[in-house]
């Protein structure tokens, strides 16, 4: 970097708090109003000259606005009242070295070890500067590139500190929007991120069966998150006069009122205790309107372990998550009680719609449903898996609209049932899925990607009629796409058309792919 550069980098660092640099605008003093009233009336004179034909007094006046444009007393002055408003009232920020550095030169300190490389957001100012200097450094070190990779497209100055740390770029995913599903008497378009080819036409066609019969309803009969605490106490015993405690009526009223004083949006419903030994698992359930909850919830939980350890000064706190929650596994307590949202969705396919639309007939839909989903998941062991393919819509509609796409575990549990009515002309399908864990504030939803596939279902940000509405209605979505993925992908199986058509629309162009990518 030459001198002049460097003198200019420091100079600027020097005149301007570079965080802050926006947020209070410069007004200058008087003398400079009064240098641009003259320069107005200069360059007045100028052109009036010009035009009567003096160019010799022209001359004179270009010297003049020279002098006073560019003269060293105008531009110390400039500096002096510049450096005055930016220091005034606070200490003058002086910037690191690494600031004036070049990029090349941050690479080989990040490639040396000099710098961290979760450090150079601060270090650079510049949080897109920041990913380019980690993905030449990482190309460095490993000898591969991330060519593929966009960096460009990403606002990673509005997500610096959350999200995603060490960040080298950001993925494309294709969005496609089946629809109109028809649900509780409205339409909604839903977006999908997904990779796997057919499932956006094959949701669209149970989409398309669903509203040439009127319609799916919907009901929500559970609505809390959990977080788990565990103790150990000196016995058995005396954890279970802990657990007694905790889950006497009388002792609710108290340790609501602790816990609610977390957030006002964190509502305590529940708290149940399981003991192994001397070793007590209190699982707390709350409501938390809009959000997931998981922070709400944990903050709630140690408001009352801090009363527990007061008044039980014999116990041991282990951990404020026990695996009892239980987040991002599948287990039978979320099964059986429920996390987040517990949705049951159901329709009645005309008989004409199951055979022109899904191309099969209902006795080979109910024999089909109860081989696979219901026996052939008991015989695998299945927990919460009696479905077709509840995680490939949840997933798909969990990335497009900024949920955690961790939480599909629990939260594509699912139990499809299918029988006949009236006869044999009508087919009843309902899925029931107990624990959808979804928010519409918060997390990935703030990312503007996201938040437009929110905006397109009508449920992006918070219910100002009716706190958590929008995220309710987010989790009977899920569970109307659930079920109209199911009802396709079962024709498709009773039908044989499954393989053909995955081979005819899932299957890579480009067979030399993994050449190329090695």
């Amino acid at each position: 970097m030459g001198v002049r550069r460097k003198f200019l980098w420091r100079l600027y660092f020097d005149l301007v708090d570079a965080p802050n640099r926006r947020s209070q605008p410069l007004t200058f003093p008087s003398f400079v109003r009064h240098t641009k009233q003259l320069l107005s009336v200069l360059i007045f004179v100028a052109s009036l000259l010009y035009l009567l034909g003096l160019e010799e007094t022209l001359t004179v006046i270009a010297s003049l606005l020279y002098c006073v444009c560019f003269s060293s007393f105008f531009q110390a002055k400039l500096i002096a009242f510049l450096r005055g408003k930016r220091g005034k009232n606070r200490s003058r920020v002086v910037p690191p070295l690494e600031t004036i550095l070049t990029d090349d030169e941050i690479v080989a300190s990040v490639v040396s070890g000099e710098t961290p490389s979760e450090e150079l957001e601060s270090v650079t100012g510049d949080c897109e500067r920041a990913v380019v200097i980690r993905r030449e450094a990482l190309r460095r070190v490993t000898g591969r590139g991330l060519a593929g990779l966009p960096l460009h497209g990403f606002d990673y100055a509005s997500s610096s500190g959350r999200f995603c740390e060490l960040k080298v770029g950001c993925l494309q995913l294709p969005v496609g929007v089946p629809g109109p599903l028809l649900l509780d008497g409205s339409q909604y378009y839903v977006p999908m991120a997904t990779t796997e080819g057919c499932l956006v036409a094959s949701v669209s066609r149970g989409f398309k069966a669903i509203a040439l019969s009127g319609g799916a309803t919907s009901v929500i009969f559970g609505d809390g998150i959990t977080r788990a605490l565990m103790a150990r106490l000196p016995s058995a015993g005396r954890a279970a006069e802990l657990q007694a405690f905790l889950e006497n009526p009388n002792n609710l009223e108290t340790l609501t009122e602790l816990f609610n004083r977390s957030s006002r949006f964190a509502r305590l419903q529940t708290i149940k205790c399981a003991l192994a030994g001397r070793n007590l698992y209190m699982r707390f359930r709350c409501s938390t309107e809009g959000d997931v909850g998981m922070n709400i919830i944990s903050e709630g939980v140690k408001h009352v372990l801090d009363y527990l350890l007061n008044n039980f000064n014999d116990m041991e706190a282990i951990g404020t998550s026990s695996n009892l929650c239980s987040e991002n596994k599948p287990v039978a307590v979320n099964w059986i009680e429920g996390r987040g949202k517990s949705v049951a969705c159901e329709a009645i396919i005309k008989e004409e719609v199951v055979e022109k639309v899904l191309k099969t007939n209902i006795p080979a839909l109910v024999e089909l449903n109860k081989i696979k989903n219901l026996v052939g998941s008991a015989v695998a062991g299945s927990l919460g898996g009696f479905n077709a393919q509840a995680s490939n819509i949840t997933s798909a509609i969990f990335i497009a609209t900024g949920q955690d796409p961790a939480t599909n575990v629990e939260s594509s549990q699912c139990i499809t049932m299918i029988e006949a009515l009236n006869d044999g002309k009508e087919l009843h399908i309902s899925v029931t899925l107990p624990s959808i864990e979804v928010g519409t504030i918060g997390r990935g939803t703030e990312l503007a990607p996201q938040a437009a596939c929110l905006d397109l279902l009508g449920v992006q940000g918070e219910s100002l009629e009716s706190p958590g509405a929008n995220a309710r209605r987010l989790a009977t979505i899920v569970a109307g796409a659930v079920l109209a993925g199911e009802l396709s992908l079962l024709s498709a199986l009773a039908a044989g058309h499954l393989v053909k058509s995955h081979m005819k629309y899932n299957r890579s162009s480009n067979t030399n792919i993994g050449h190329q990518i090695k």
